[in-house]
């Protein structure tokens, strides 16, 4: 649910924050790291 929200809040408007985005570690250590690369 984080990654997904981190996602939308990228084609919002305005400042978007996401709370609990612990729980990626969990599932995809990476995403951080893989959403940069790919906004580049």
């Amino acid at each position: 649910m984080a990654m997904s929200l981190i996602i939308a809040g990228l084609v919002s408007e305005g400042e978007t924050v996401v709370d609990g985005t612990e729980c990626i570690r969990t599932s995809f250590p990476q995403f951080m790291e893989t959403l940069k690369a790919i906004m580049n």
